[in-house]
C-alpha cells in the first residue's frame, strides 16, 4: 500500500531585516511548507528624506503575494487573535526585533522556532555576530531553538558551526549565516515530520549575552592592543562602523574618520603615541596602537566618500 503524502505544514514567518529575508526566500523557494502569513516590524522613516521604508522581509513577502501583518506589538488582544486565526503549525522567527509574549508563542500548534545567529548558549541577545567577532572568537554558527518567553533560553533543536577567519568582518559572516538559516529551518521541519527531531536543553551556566549595538560601540581607543582593535573594526563593519577623531596641529576641529578593516603590522610603534597616523609601505595608512601599527588601505572622512589611504595621506596629511 502506497504511503500517503504528508500534508504541508502551515508556517507563519516573523522577521524584519535582510538576515530574515534571506531565510524567508529560501523557505518559499523550497516549497515544502505553506507560508500562510508574514509578520514584520512597521514601516519606519529612513534615509535623507525620512520616507517610510518597508522592511526587507515585507518586500519579499509582497513579491510572493503573501499577507503581511505589522502590529506595533502584541499588547492588543485583537492582534493575537488575528495570528491565532492563521492556524499555524510553526512560527518561524528570525530577527523579528520584538520579544514575543507567551500568548503569541502559544499560537503555534506544533511549536515556535527561532533562527539565532550564534552557537547557543553563547551570545544570547540582539547582536551575536558582532559581539562574537569583537571578542575574537574563531567560530560562530546558527542555532534553531524552540522559543520560550525568556531571551533565547529555549531548548535547542539543531546547530551548525561556521569558522571565522582572522580577516572576516561582520557583514561577511552575516551573509554566510543567513544562507545557513533556511536549510536548517527546512531540516527542522522535515525531522519533525519524520519523528526524529530532538530537543536539547541549554546549559544556562555557559550562557553569555550579546547586547544591542549602538554607534558609540564603533569609537576606537588606540590605547589598546592592535589585535583587539582589529576585532572591533571587523565587528563594526559595515554598521555602525569603526571611527575615531583626528586633527592636525593647525586644525581647530578634529575630523571624524571611519576606518575599514585592515591588518596588524609586525612593525612596532616605536616613538609614536597611540592614535598617531603614519605613512607606511605600499601607500597604506598606519595608525599607532598600544603595541603595533594598524594598517588600512581605505578611510572615510566624515561627510565625504571613502578614499584610498594614499589619497588621504596626500590630501589630509601633506
Amino acid at each position: 500500500m502506497a504511503e500517503e503524502p504528508k500534508l504541508k505544514k502551515r508556517i507563519v514567518f516573523m522577521g524584519t531585516p535582510d538576515f530574515a529575508a534571506v531565510i524567508l526566500r529560501y523557505i518559499l523557494e523550497w516549497g515544502g511548507c505553506e507560508v500562510v502569513g508574514v509578520y514584520t516590524q512597521p514601516d519606519r522613516p529612513g534615509g535623507r528624506g525620512h520616507k517610510l521604508r518597508q522592511s526587507p522581509v515585507k518586500e519579499a513577502a509582497l513579491e510572493w503575494k503573501l499577507p503581511v501583518y505589522q502590529p506595533l506589538n502584541f499588547k492588543d488582544e485583537a492582534d493575537i487573535e488575528e495570528l491565532r486565526a492563521l492556524d499555524a503549525d510553526f512560527l518561524v522567527v528570525a530577527a523579528y526585533g520584538l520579544i514575543l509574549p507567551q500568548a503569541v508563542l502559544d499560537c503555534a500548534k506544533v511549536m515556535p522556532i527561532n533562527v539565532h545567529a550564534s552557537l547557543l548558549p553563547k551570545y544570547r541577545g540582539a547582536a551575536p555576530i558582532q559581539r562574537c567577532i569583537e571578542n575574537g572568537d574563531a567560530a560562530t554558527g546558527i542555532t534553531i531553538m524552540k522559543m520560550e518567553a525568556g531571551l533565547d533560553t529555549g531548548p535547542m533543536l539543531l546547530q551548525q558551526a561556521l569558522g571565522i577567519a582572522w580577516d572576516d568582518h561582520a557583514g561577511k559572516i552575516h551573509d554566510e549565516l543567513a544562507a545557513m538559516g533556511g536549510p536548517l529551518v527546512r531540516e527542522t521541519i522535515e525531522r519533525y515530520q519524520d519523528g526524529t527531531l530532538t530537543l536539547f536543553p541549554q546549559d544556562d551556566e555557559r550562557a553569555t549575552y550579546a547586547p544591542k549595538l549602538s554607534k558609540e560601540d564603533g569609537l576606537i581607543d588606540w590605547n589598546r592592543p592592535a589585535a583587539d582593535i582589529h576585532n572591533q573594526i571587523r565587528a563594526m563593519h559595515p554598521w555602525p562602523g569603526a571611527y575615531f577623531f583626528w586633527k592636525k596641529d593647525d586644525q581647530r576641529e578634529p575630523v571624524r574618520l571611519n576606518v575599514y578593516p585592515g591588518q596588524v603590522s609586525e612593525k612596532p610603534v616605536g616613538d609614536n603615541t597611540p592614535g598617531t597616523l603614519t605613512e607606511e609601505e605600499d601607500g597604506k595608512l598606519g595608525i599607532a596602537c598600544m603595541d603595533k601599527i594598524y594598517l588600512v588601505e581605505e578611510i572615510k572622512p566624515a561627510g565625504k566618500k571613502a578614499i584610498d589611504a594614499r589619497s588621504f595621506i596626500c590630501g589630509y596629511m601633506g
